[in-house]
């Protein structure tokens, strides 16, 4: 009976590991493959400009120049963000190597605990029914 509680125990968990890195796989290749459509950050970088009460101690130079590093990285962004979508085929090889490697680790879990199960039988004698010494006439 042990041994059946301990591999239901491992298979649930397998299905849990499962469920979990395909719906972690599902989420992150959603996220990359929209990622394409969030472009556009570049157009609203020029339209910035500073508050009116914090104009007096900030010199203009120094707004030019954030202004100026702001919409260089926004183009980065942006080119980053044009590129994502074609990191989704890699999220799906490292999303299989991930779930084998687990549930290689889950088997050999079980393994493990269905021969921990064996040397505790083995150690108390067994759980079963003993065997009753012959009758003699």
């Amino acid at each position: 009976m042990l041994y059946a509680i301990s591999w239901f125990v491992m298979f649930c968990l397998l299905a849990f590991w499962s469920l979990g890195v395909w719906a972690f796989h599902a989420a992150t290749v959603w996220a990359v493959s929209s990622a394409g459509a969030l472009t556009g950050a570049g157009s609203r970088v020029e339209g910035l400009r500073q508050p009116d009460w914090l104009a007096p101690w900030v010199p203009p130079d120094i707004v030019q120049a954030m202004t100026s590093l702001l919409s260089g990285v926004a183009s980065a962004v942006q080119g980053l963000l044009q590129a994502a979508p074609s990191l989704a085929d890699g999220l799906s090889v490292a999303a299989w190597v991930i779930w084998g490697v687990g549930s290689a680790l889950l088997v050999l879990l079980g393994v493990g605990l269905h021969l921990l199960v064996a040397m505790w039988r083995r150690r108390s004698g067994g759980s079963g029914p003993q065997p009753r010494p012959p009758v003699t006439a």
